[in-house]
């Protein structure tokens, strides 16, 4: 079934995702009819209501829902090919919190700093909260195992939300930090997405140029040796990819997590082990999944809308302690 899994999921998943863009598109506080946003987006006229609440509104939010949900799914599967951790996650692993600390830092101190720059202080605080999860995990004796990684970072991911918070009553900005703690897709704007689209695809091509070399990787660290790869090169180039899909991200939409640890899990029950699969698998899903998610948070208590981070913790949740159930009777 696999053999074939992979070109069905490449023919039938964009055909799902443009429906559900289209779906997601027509339903809010005013439903528009899909017609109408066909029309909108390939004859769109200024004069119209309808069209103008398609172009500045609800395009860009869930287009940004299809590039954030490819960025965290993606970012977690590099990371778990990478450590060989199944558990691995960029919210799970303080990298989201790490990011989101900075730019608390950054609302703080420089409360006019212009978007791009906001990004590349998320990237710095993501790169700061990953290292600091891997460092500690990697102090005790016995070296680094999957489940010390996961509770250096819960303990990182907590300090840096508690310093974030302090920071939002001391300087009185928790209204502006609010976004990024929940989650959400709402004040995403079309220049926020040109910001972030460069460096998403340079990342994401360069997932796809090292999949060959992770699908050894994951094998361990003695095989990708012994057939003469580099593996500290490899993973530094992945790490890297992974920061700035996670901090581009979290830059946009906020700290979402548990994108990255559910879907990378059920794209290698459908496509196997090859990460040339799995990559273009998980960023279709991943955008799917984001998609559908922030349709249901419009959906369940209209015209309010629930921040779709908590609805992808309810899936999460569950599906994470299942996994550490697991690794843990696997030892």
């Amino acid at each position: 079934m696999k053999k074939w899994s992979f070109p069905i999921l490449l023919i039938v998943g964009p055909f799902l995702l443009v429906f559900a863009i289209g779906v997601s598109i027509s339903y809010g506080a005013a439903n528009i009819d899909l017609k109408t946003v066909w029309d909108a987006v390939f004859h769109y006229n200024a004069q119209l209501v309808p069209h103008k609440i398609i172009w500045e509104l609800r395009m860009p939010r869930v287009l940004g829902s299809v590039i954030i949900g490819a960025c965290f799914s993606v970012s977690g599967a590099l990371m778990q090919g990478v450590t060989r951790n199944p558990l691995a996650d960029s919210g799970i692993l303080g990298i989201n919190a790490g990011a989101a600390f900075v730019l608390a830092l950054c609302y703080a101190f420089f409360p006019a700093l212009p978007f791009f720059y906001l990004m590349i202080c998320s990237f710095i605080g993501a790169g700061v909260g990953a290292g600091i999860v891997y460092g500690m995990s990697s102090l005790s004796p016995n070296g680094m195992s999957p489940v010390r990684l996961v509770l250096a970072g819960a303990a990182v991911s907590a300090l840096l939300t508690a310093l974030s918070q302090g920071l939002a009553i001391y300087f009185q900005i928790g209204q502006d930090l609010a976004f990024w703690y929940a989650g959400g897709t709402t004040g995403i704007h079309w220049f926020e997405l040109m910001m972030i689209l460069p460096w998403v695809i340079g990342a994401f091509l360069a997932a796809l140029f090292l999949s060959p070399s992770i699908t050894i990787l994951s094998l361990g660290d003695n095989i990708a040796s012994g057939l003469g790869m580099h593996t500290g090169i490899i993973k530094t180039a992945s790490i890297v990819m992974v920061l700035i899909l996670a901090g581009a991200a979290v830059s946009v939409v906020g700290a979402i997590g548990f994108v990255g640890l559910i879907v990378p899990h059920l794209t290698r029950y459908l496509v196997g082990t090859d990460y040339r699969k799995i990559i273009p698998s998980t960023a279709i899903l991943g955008s799917l999944l984001l998609v559908l998610a922030d349709l249901g948070a419009r959906s369940i208590n209209p015209p309010y809308e629930t921040p779709v981070g908590v609805l992808i913790a309810l899936i999460g949740i569950p599906f994470f302690l299942y996994l550490a159930g697991s690794e843990r009777s696997d030892h």
